[in-house]
């Protein structure tokens, strides 16, 4: 007889504990639905200043950056992501200068630790919150940031 009685109670259980779960299930289907309408809301859409998104240089009102080729921020790059290349050039004054030639940025493989801008001395470089760069060939996410368009 206790069985049967082990039986009845643990199958009430069972259907306690069914109905439990219906009743969490039932509201989350008259729930409202909060999603983001991103490309809808593009322009007007804020997004924070701390997202980090594409490395860039910061011009002046003349076009000019203040990136010095001192290498910096390609040495402290933990996956190589920077790379400098840079040219020797005569000053009016007849001095030899180092001038930045390529300045190349893979996105692809930038973790967006922000080591590099950090570390640069002359706050040449920043994160901007352009993250759609979506292209087909990863040969298209490395980019020569000292050209200004």
């Amino acid at each position: 007889m206790g069985s049967v009685k082990e039986y009845f109670k643990s199958l009430g259980t069972g259907v306690a504990s069914l109905i439990k779960g219906m009743q969490v299930t039932g509201k989350e289907f008259i729930t409202p639905k909060i999603t983001e309408r991103y490309p809808e809301d593009r322009e007007t859409r804020q997004w924070p200043d701390r997202f980090r998104a594409i490395l860039r240089f910061k011009y002046d009102q003349d076009g000019n950056h203040k990136c010095i080729a001192c290498g910096i921020c390609e040495r402290n790059c933990p996956n190589g992501t920077i790379t400098v290349q840079t040219k020797m050039v005569d000053t009016f004054d007849g001095k030899k200068k180092r001038k930045i030639d390529k300045y190349l940025y893979d996105l692809g493989s930038c973790t967006f630790c922000q080591l590099c801008v950090t570390s640069c001395p002359h706050d040449a470089i920043e994160f901007d919150n352009d993250f759609e760069q979506a292209v087909f060939t990863r040969g298209s996410l490395v980019k020569q940031l000292n050209y200004l368009p």
